[in-house]
Parts: structure tokens; sequence; C-alpha cells
């Protein structure tokens, strides 16, 4: 009985020992659990949601560029796209399989998807497939749980609503390339695009805007299950210019079929109303990538599609920089409105006969008849009194070979010789070189921008400078305000003189431009007409006077036509190159009446209270 008792006791104080231990044990985890689940529940929560939340950085919607009335010139469409972040997938190599399996990628697309992976921070995913349509979206979203990382969003891809009736003046926009990335890693972002030409890259940044984020909720297979919050990021500006679609349109249809350039100008303020290049190109491929065989036919076309030929087609200004000569020629003192020359068809400078345009003989007459009929006897003494250092000076003066400071790149300066320069190039400069300089041939060259200019400004008295740019963000430029530009250092009394040759160029029948004159009733118009040669006749085609219509397309001369109007108060200058298209009072006058016609009609400039500018509603994605 006593042994039991024992045994007993001690059963009891070993449960209790144990009890003891289990208790402790339990208060232990007990306490541990109120700790993790209680006391730092809101810790562990926080931890647990940035283990199934992620964010991402996003492409910013590019700003929209509008003419000066609001109507879209550049805009964005919306596009479904693949991204990949590789951060959630386990086998990163495995989901490109099994993405291609649904959407074949060319080796090219491959090879740049690997290197993006390679150089990418994980906060922004790499572009797998841009611009899916509608069976490549829903293969991949039926086959997720394959395509850990893996994700369909909508994008945007830049539209151009005249395509390429505004490709050179508005620009396009591109891929960034490996450098420009490594500058700056926001580039990265799918869908980013930099301005390349035009408005597109003068104002690039204005237009870029700045990147949002969004915050997708994932499940343990690296699926996202939803965007848990989404900033859009900061658009780009809207960028106004001074363009009228309306005026741009006719000066593009213009020029259809032939190769040139037309730019129109608001005499008072220099704002650029229309600027046409031809032949164009679409800007909208270029957001997508060009195709090889388009890029190839553009490089093989003679008339260069890709060049702004308004800024930077180098052309000689031919007759249509007498005005010019002529105001060099009185500030220096060796023409007035009464000196008389005498043309008698010919100069001869030595052994070397210049001859005025077919051998007409225009006999006494003075700078506004010489102006009017276009004598080139009368000019070739003009130049040899004035000299190639002063007739420089003047062109440079009104716009003429010199950086006119364009608001959009690629812009040229032209070129007017001079003794330094000549010197400069090894050259020898004899009297002969100077005589064909007062007709605009020779070394002279020309942008189209920069004859818009002149005229501009011999028709005005003010030094405009030429812009296209009219409004950022609502606000107006300054240089688009009426007394932004001072007044020409030019004697009013020899732009009246020059101003009257003008006006009898279109409006007297002996003048060479007289078809070109305005129907309009009481307003008037004055220009000069422009022949320029692309090639040095021999003598004997000058002998028989031969026909320029009879030679290759590539030899025949350049046709421009420079104007503006009303010239009782100036408000709209226009200058217009025809490539090849011989006569300039046939084939440029015509554009040039038109341009104004229109300008007059519709008065843009006048018109200071634009709309404001609407966002164009994003399309849909097909």
């Amino acid at each position: 009985m006593q042994r039991d008792n024992q045994h007993r006791n001690a059963f009891t104080r070993r449960a209790l020992l144990i009890g003891a231990g289990q208790l402790a044990v339990f208060t232990a985890i007990g306490a541990r659990l109120y700790n993790l689940q209680v006391s730092q529940h809101g810790k562990y929560a926080l931890m647990a949601k940035q283990n199934a939340i992620s964010e991402r950085l996003t492409a910013p919607r590019r700003g929209l560029i509008t003419d000066r009335f609001g109507a879209t010139l550049a805009g964005n469409q919306q596009h479904w796209r693949a991204l990949f972040m590789q951060a959630l997938a386990p086998d990163p190599q495995a989901v490109l399989d099994n993405f291609t399996k649904l959407v074949p990628l060319s080796v090219a697309e491959r090879v740049r998807i690997t290197a993006d992976l390679a150089d990418r921070p994980g906060y922004i995913p790499v572009m797998l497939k841009d611009y899916l349509d509608w069976p490549d979206m829903a293969a991949i979203e039926v086959n997720t749980p394959n395509l850990p990382g893996v994700i369909v969003e909508v994008g945007t891809s830049r539209i151009y609503p005249l395509g390429p009736g505004l490709a050179h003046a508005v620009g396009y926009v591109a891929r960034p390339n490996q450098a420009e990335v490594q500058a700056q890693p926001v580039l990265a972002l799918p869908g980013m695009r930099i301005g390349r030409t035009g408005v597109e890259a003068a104002q690039d940044l204005l237009l870029r805007g700045s990147p949002g984020s969004v915050q997708t909720e994932t499940n343990v297979h690296g699926q996202v299950v939803r965007n848990v919050a989404e900033n859009p990021g900061t658009p780009g500006q809207t960028v106004t210019l001074a363009l009228d679609a309306g005026l741009q349109s006719l000066a593009v249809q213009s020029l259809t079929k032939q190769a040139g350039a037309a730019v129109v100008l608001d005499t008072q303020t220099g704002e650029i109303l229309a600027m046409a290049s031809s032949p164009s190109f679409d800007p909208a491929l270029f957001d997508k990538g060009v195709p090889t065989e388009i890029w190839d036919q553009w490089m093989a076309n003679p008339a260069h599609p890709l060049e702004n030929k308004a800024t930077a087609g180098l052309f000689a200004p031919g007759s249509t920089f007498k005005p010019t000569a002529a105001l060099a020629a009185m500030k220096k003192g060796a023409l007035t409105a009464d000196t008389i020359l005498f043309c008698p068809g010919f100069l001869k400078l030595g052994d070397h006969i210049f001859w005025c345009d077919n051998h007409v003989a225009h006999g006494h007459i003075t700078v506004t008849t010489a102006l009017q009929v276009s004598c080139d006897v009368f000019f070739y003494q003009v130049a040899l009194m004035t000299g190639i250092d002063d007739l420089a000076a003047m062109a440079h003066k009104l716009g003429i070979g010199t950086d006119l400071q364009l608001d959009i790149p690629g812009g040229a300066p032209g070129l007017v010789p001079t003794h330094r320069w000549a010197r400069a190039q090894g050259i020898v400069w004899e009297p002969g070189s100077t005589v064909v300089q007062g007709i605009g041939q020779g070394y002279t060259q020309v942008t189209p921008l920069a004859l818009a200019t002149m005229i501009a400004r011999i028709a005005s008295g003010v030094a405009i400078g030429p812009h296209i740019t009219r409004r950022i963000a609502g606000a107006l430029q300054s240089g688009s305000l009426p007394g932004a530009w001072p007044a020409l250092d030019i004697d009013d009394r020899h732009l009246a003189v020059v101003r009257q040759g003008l006006f009898e160029v279109v409006n007297t029948p002996a003048g060479t431009g007289y078809g070109a004159r305005l129907t309009l009733p009481n307003v008037q118009m004055a220009g000069k007409t422009g022949t320029a040669q692309v090639r040095d006749d021999t003598g004997a085609e000058k002998g028989v006077n031969f026909n320029d219509e009879t030679i290759p397309w590539v030899d025949r001369p350049n046709a421009l036509f420079v104007a503006y109007a009303p010239v009782a108060a100036p408000r709209y200058a226009v200058a217009v190159v025809v490539e090849h298209g011989n006569w300039g009072s046939e084939s440029a006058a015509p554009i040039a009446h038109d341009l104004i016609t229109y300008a007059l009609l519709h008065d843009p400039a006048g018109r200071d209270a634009p709309l404001p500018p609407q966002p164009t509603p994003l399309a849909a994605p097909a």
C-alpha cells in the first residue's frame, strides 16, 4: 500500500512538471502569436502587401501639336501592347519561349528583348510586342498561367491627321536609341518617343511630359490580378503653331506632282502660316519603324522626300534677288530712282558676253522698269557698281545668307559670297563673278524661307524673324506679337522705289508677273519672278536661244516667285520655288497667287483670338 502511494505521488509530481512545461511552452507560443498577430500586425501586413503588390513606371501621354485655331496636327491613338516584368517570372527564358509560341517574334525582336532584359532596371518593364491585334491579345490573356510577368496594356502611338502634308514642319517621333536610354533611363519606358525633326524635336521636352506609375497585385504565380492604384503622370504640354491648316493644305495641293517648296509669312510678326515641301513622306511610319523597302524608295528618290526644302533646300535665287541688289546699290549711293542705264541686250566684259534674258534689248531704263521687265543687263551693271561685299551686306540685312534662328532644327543659312569668303575658299574673284551675283546666279544660295523673309521685310520695313511656334500651354510667344520686331535699317525712300517696281511686275501688262495678278476687288499684289539656271548653257545653246523644255528635267531651270499683299498695307508674304519648273511666271507665280488669295479671304493673321486647343479623344485600340 505504501508503495502504491509513493508511486502515485511520483506520477503526480511528473504530471505537474509536464503540465507546467506544457503551460510554459503554450504560454510562450501564445505570447509570440499575440506579438505577431496583434502587436506587430501592421508591420507584417505591410510586408505581405509589398510581396503581393509591385509598382512600375508608365510613359506619359505626349502633348498635342495644333494649328493656330486648334486643329490637331499631331495627336495620339491607343493600341494594345505586351510588356514583361522580369522580376515576376521565376524563369524568364521559359516565359519568352511560351510567349513566342503564341505571338511570333522575329529574330531582331528576340535580340532586342534579350538586350533590354540585361540592361533595364527592375522597375522598368520590357516591351515584348507592340501594336497587338485582337487575336494575339486574346491568346495572351487565355494563357496567362504560362506567362508570369507578362502584362497586356493599352499604349499610345503618334498620329498625324494631315499625314505627309506637314511631315517636314511638324516632324516625327521615333524610339530612343541605346545611347539616349543610357543617358536618361526613363526613356526606356515602353511607349516613350523622342522628337527627331520639326516641332516634335524643337519642343520635345515640353511634349514628353512626366512618367506616371501603376501598382499591380500579383498572385504567387506572378500573374497580375488587378491594378491597385494608377497615376497617369503629367501629360505633355500642348504646342500651338502659327500654321493655318487650310492654307497649309492648299500649299501642299499646289505642289502635288512637283518638287519644290512654298512658304507664307505674316509680314508683321514673322509667323509661318504655311510651309510645304514636296515630295513628302508619311511621318507616322517612324513611330512604328520604317519598313526597309519604303526607306530604300525614299533614298532612291532624286527629289529627296525627307529633306525640308523650305528651310534646308538651297537654290540660286535668280531674279528674285534683284530687289536686294537694287537696295544695296541705293544704300551705297551708286543708284537712285532716276538713274538710267542702257541695255543693248548684252554686257561685254573682257572677252565674255553676258546676255540679257532672251537676248532682249530693253534700251534706256530706270530701276523700277528694270524690275518690272526683269532686265538682266541692268542688274549686271548694278552689281559691278555696288560690289560683292555691299551686295552681301544688304542680303544679310534682308535675311538672305544668314542664320534666321528658326525655332525648328535643320535649317540652312544659305550663302551670299564675299571677298573674304572667296579668299577662304581659294577662289580668285573676278569682275565676272560679281556680274552674275546681281541676278542671283553664281555662288549665291538661298532657302525658300529666306526668300519669304526677304520679301516680307521689304514689304513691311520690319526686321521680322520667321518662327512657327505661336503658343505653348496657351501662352502666346513674344515673337507673335505685332511690334515685337525692330524696324529695318533701310531708307524708306529706297524701299518705296523697290516696292513700286515690284508693284509694276504684277500689275502692268509689261510686268513679268502680270499673269498672276489678283482678281479680288480693290486688292493688289506686288512680287518678283525668277528663273535660275542649274547648269551652265553652252555658247552654242545661248546662240540659238534654245528651249529649256527640250532638255532633261534635272537640267531645267528652277522657277521662283516672291510676293506680298495687300500692296497698300502688306500683311502676307509668300515665296514659291518649283524645282526645274523653267519659268517663275508660269509655274511658281500661279501657286503664289492662290496662296495669297486664300490668305486674304480667310485672313488667319488677322484673327488674334484663336480657339482654345481641345485634346483629341483617344481612339479605342483596334
